[in-house]
């Protein structure tokens, strides 16, 4: 079942700030996946240079160094890329450019992840996209709420559908949804 912004909305698009915003990861908001990226590197790697290990040894503590080596490097691509709306689009600015203008958005997902079984605790992703190009981004970005409100009324003046969960995680936000109509 797939829902439809009420006529508030619409009110809300035709208010929409007419400035551009930047919105960045705070290094506070990046320090856990930087010392878990660390925690598992340092060890593995010293365990590599230091220790005379086997073959099946090297290539288990190796998976682990490439593996966090890996969640390292996203993690400071991650926190280096800063993402501008402007009444235009929104585009990524960092180590991988790319813009999606409001007027070609076919994709919105926004994602709930748990970090616990009573769902109290965990954090949203949004998906954006246009043709090939697609734009991700975590509630942990500064003004996360700011960019999802503006990425759903550019969805609604598109005519977009969107999916149950995505409609449950925006009403979640405050993003008031209309009951049962079609987006």
């Amino acid at each position: 079942m797939m829902s439809r912004f009420e006529d508030s909305a619409i009110e809300e698009a035709a208010e929409a700030p007419a400035a551009a915003s930047v919105h960045a990861y705070a290094t506070a908001a990046m320090a856990g996946d930087y010392l878990r990226s660390a925690a598992g590197l340092v060890p593995s790697g010293l365990l590599l240079a230091t220790v005379p290990v086997g073959a099946v040894a090297a290539v288990v503590l190796g998976g682990f160094a490439a593996l966090f080596g890996i969640f390292g490097a996203r993690t400071l691509l991650r926190h280096s890329t800063r993402i501008e709306m402007t009444p235009q689009g929104v585009r990524a600015i960092g180590p991988w450019p790319q813009a999606i203008p409001w007027s070609e958005l076919d994709r919105l997902r926004l994602s709930y992840y748990s970090t616990r079984r009573d769902r109290n605790s965990g954090w949203m992703q949004l998906e954006l996209g246009a043709g090939r190009t697609r734009l991700r981004m975590d509630s942990r970005i500064e003004g996360f709420e700011t960019v999802v409100r503006r990425a759903a009324l550019a969805a609604m003046a598109r005519g977009l559908s969107l999916n149950d969960s995505t409609a449950s995680n925006l009403e979640a936000l405050g993003i008031r949804l209309g009951a049962g109509e079609g987006f």
